[in-house]
């Protein structure tokens, strides 16, 4: 009775131990960009210029990358910080390319060029930062 279950008990085994191959197909990978240069852009708005008229500017500055395709992407905000570091600057507008060649692009397209029309009368100042990530 013993060989039976010790018999039965291998049989079992064996046949838990068999394995199938199954196929597993891998995504294909996409390759990235290991780094993008970021254009940060900081406004200092001249004090006569009305939120309306910053709300123009903004609009503006925010259709650039449906115009611009070199742009991949846009982000912009209001400075909170609490250290009152900021030199007057409080609008900041983050862009990010993936060469300098798309970035290059972006300074001299048209689009570009009307946007410095629009945003040139309601500044003070600017201050312009590019650097590649790491």
């Amino acid at each position: 009775m013993k060989i039976k279950i010790l018999a039965v008990t291998l049989l079992l085994l064996m046949g838990c131990n068999t394995s199938t191959k199954e196929t597993v197909k891998e995504e294909p990978k996409m390759e990235k960009p290991t780094s993008h240069l970021r254009h940060v852009v900081l406004f200092q708005y001249n004090e006569t210029s009305t939120p309306e008229d910053i709300a123009t500017v903004e609009a503006a500055f925010a259709a650039l990358p449906s115009k611009i395709s070199e742009i991949k992407g846009f982000e912009m905000g209001l400075n909170n910080s609490p250290e009152n570091l900021n030199k007057g600057f409080t609008h900041c507008y983050f862009l990010t390319f993936v060469s300098e060649a798309d970035r290059d692009t972006y300074l001299t397209h048209p689009d570009h060029v009307a946007f410095g029309d629009i945003v040139s009368p309601h500044l003070q100042d600017v201050l312009v930062v590019d650097y590649w990530t790491k």
